[in-house]
C-alpha cells in the first residue's frame, strides 16, 4: 500500500506543521507534496526528508511568501501526479485538499479549516490588508473565484477529518460534507509543571491582525500587570508602539525558552478566535490556566473555572474583567495537566492510523462493488 502526504506549504512552523510531523511518524516512508519548501524555517523533523515541491518553488517566491502566490495554488496542487498512490492524506487549511487523485486512490483530508480568507474571515482579512481601492476591488473577484474552486474541490475528498467540532460545523456549512473530529496533537512530553510561580502573564502567537494581540496589549496597559509576548509578525512594530513598560516583546524563541515561560507564567492569554488553538493546550500541559475568548476551538480545550477563565466579548473591558476574576480562583496544576494529556501525540497518532485503515478497507469494498 503506497501513501502520499500533501500539505499547503512548508515555509514556517505552526500547528499544521506539527500535525504533518505526526503524519510522518505514522507513515515514515511517505513523500510529502507541497507548493513551497523552506527547510531553514522548519524544525529538524521536517528537514532532510522526501519533499516534492510544485512549479512555484523558487528562491524568489520563498522571499515573497506564500500569500502572494495564492492565485496559483489551485493550479499548483492540480499539477501533482498522484496516480501511483493507494491513499493520499492531505493536511489542508487552503488548497491542499484540491489535489486530483485517481478513482482507485482514497483521499482523506485533515482539514484545519476551510480557507479562512475565502469565507467568514474574508471581511476581517480585507480590512486588515493595506491596499489601494483598485486592488481591493480586484480582491473581491479573486476571492469569488477561490470560493467557487474551494467548494468544487471539496468533492474530490473521499473522507474529511476536522480538527475540532468548530471546524466540522464550518465544513458542513461551506461544503455540505460530514466529517469526523480528531483534535490536533499536543507535545505533552515536551512540557513540565514548575513549582516556580513568576509574576507575569504570557502570550505565544504569530503577531498578525486576526490574532487580536492588540486587544491584550490595550487591556494590560490599563491593568498595569506584567505581560510577556513571545512571537513575531507584521504587527510587532505597531504593538510595541502602543505597549507600556509592563509589556515585553521577546520575538520568536526556541522550544526550551518557550517551555520555561509556559511553566512559570501566572496564566496564558488567548484573545483571538481560533479554529482550535494548540498553544492553549501547551500552556495547560505546563499546568497553567488559560484566560481566553469564549468562542471557536477554545470551547473544546478549556474547562471553565477548572483549567481556565473565559471572557465573552472581544473588548478591553471584557478581558480585564476575566483577568480580575482569574485572580480569585485557585487552580490545580495537576488537574490542568491531566486535561491536556487527553490531547497527546500518541492519542492523535492512534486515532489517525485507525481512521485511515478502517476507511481504506471500506473504500476497497466500495470500489470492488462498483466494478461488479
Amino acid at each position: 500500500m503506497k501513501l502520499a502526504l500533501v500539505h499547503d506549504w512548508l515555509t514556517n512552523m505552526g500547528g499544521a506543521e506539527r500535525v504533518l510531523i505526526n503524519f510522518k511518524k505514522i507513515y515514515n516512508d511517505s513523500p510529502i507534496y507541497t507548493t513551497l519548501y523552506n527547510p531553514t524555517k522548519l524544525d529538524d523533523e521536517l528537514r532532510n526528508i522526501d519533499v516534492r515541491t510544485s512549479f512555484l518553488q523558487s528562491e524568489k517566491n520563498l522571499k515573497k511568501g506564500h500569500q502572494s502566490l495564492l492565485p496559483y495554488m489551485p493550479m499548483a496542487f492540480e499539477s501533482f501526479d498522484l496516480n501511483e498512490y493507494d491513499i493520499v492524506l492531505s493536511s489542508s487549511s487552503s488548497c491542499a485538499k484540491g489535489i486530483v487523485t485517481s478513482p482507485n486512490s482514497m483521499h482523506v483530508c485533515y482539514c484545519h479549516t476551510p480557507m479562512r480568507y475565502g469565507w467568514e474571515f474574508y471581511y476581517e482579512y480585507a480590512q486588515d490588508w493595506n491596499m489601494k481601492k483598485i486592488k481591493r476591488n480586484m480582491l473581491k473577484y479573486f476571492i469569488n473565484y477561490m470560493r467557487v474552486w474551494d467548494n468544487v474541490s471539496s468533492s474530490r475528498v473521499d473522507y474529511f477529518i476536522a480538527n475540532s467540532r468548530n471546524v466540522a460545523l464550518r465544513i458542513w456549512k461551506h461544503y455540505r460534507r460530514e466529517s469526523v473530529v480528531i483534535h490536533p496533537p499536543v507535545r505533552c512530553n515536551l512540557f513540565d509543571i514548575s513549582d516556580i510561580d513568576e509574576d507575569y502573564f504570557l502570550i505565544l502567537s504569530r503577531l498578525v491582525p486576526y490574532k487580536k494581540i492588540d486587544l491584550a496589549v490595550r487591556a494590560f496597559n490599563e491593568l498595569g500587570l506584567p505581560l510577556v509576548v513571545v512571537g513575531d509578525g507584521v504587527e510587532r512594530e505597531n504593538l510595541q508602539s502602543i505597549a507600556k513598560d509592563n509589556i515585553k516583546f521577546l520575538g520568536r524563541q526556541p522550544d526550551n525558552v518557550v517551555k520555561e515561560y509556559y511553566s512559570k507564567c501566572r496564566a496564558f492569554i488567548f484573545p483571538g478566535e481560533e479554529d482550535f488553538g494548540i498553544t492553549s493546550l501547551e500552556a495547560q500541559a505546563s499546568g497553567r490556566p488559560v484566560i481566553g475568548l469564549k468562542k471557536g476551538g477554545l470551547l473544546e480545550t478549556v474547562v471553565k473555572d477548572e483549567t481556565g477563565v473565559f471572557f465573552n466579548e472581544q473588548t478591553v473591558e471584557s478581558l480585564k474583567d476575566a483577568v480580575k476574576r482569574f485572580q480569585h480562583i485557585n487552580f490545580d496544576k495537576q488537574t490542568i495537566r491531566k486535561h491536556a494529556e487527553g490531547f497527546s501525540e500518541e492519542i492523535f497518532k492512534n486515532k489517525i492510523h485507525d481512521f485511515v485503515s478502517s476507511k481504506y478497507h471500506e473504500f476497497e469494498k466500495i470500489s470492488k462493488w462498483k466494478i461488479l
